[in-house]
């Protein structure tokens, strides 16, 4: 029989085998968002697109830090290091995905429940959104009949 936990136990579960937390995805997505701007990301701005205090922001910035994943200075520049780069690469594409995805099939609020399921799906099912996404885009025909059968379901309150 599987063993189930309760949402806090999975998530603690993944600390242990030193897997990022949901906040620190979210910061790290949010520096690589900045960085495409001008190459690097200030400390305050982090902090304000967050909605988090800089106290905050500076405490998970030394975190990141120190696991290798950016590097700062007291001036509050922020800097993603190679490896920043590609985790918050694929932090961005699969929060790009799971919204195309969710905008595809009509959700009401994609953005937030974007941020709520990207910290909860795996790698595979992300790559499979991509892969269905990308055929509906290839193939108009099936997307168009697809957002027929959606339409008609909700008038027969499936």
């Amino acid at each position: 029989m599987d063993e189930f936990k309760t949402f806090r136990g999975y998530e603690l579960q993944q600390q242990k085998e030193g897997q990022f937390t949901p906040a620190m995805e979210d910061y790290l997505e949010m520096i690589y968002r900045l960085c495409q701007k001008q190459k690097f990301a200030k400390l305050n701005t982090l902090s304000k697109v967050l909605n988090v205090r800089p106290s905050s922001a500076f405490k998970m910035v030394s975190k990141l830090s120190h696991l290798g994943y950016l590097e700062y200075n007291l001036g509050g520049v922020i800097f993603l290091t190679p490896k920043g780069e590609r985790l918050g690469k694929y932090l961005n594409e699969r929060h790009s995905t799971i919204f195309s995805f969710l905008s595809f099939i009509g959700s009401k609020k994609p953005l937030l429940e974007t941020e709520l399921v990207e910290h909860l799906l795996s790698d595979d099912t992300i790559e499979k959104l991509k892969l269905l996404t990308s055929f509906f885009e290839r193939n108009e025909n099936i997307k168009n009949e697809f957002i027929k059968f959606m339409e008609n379901s909700k008038r027969i309150n499936f």
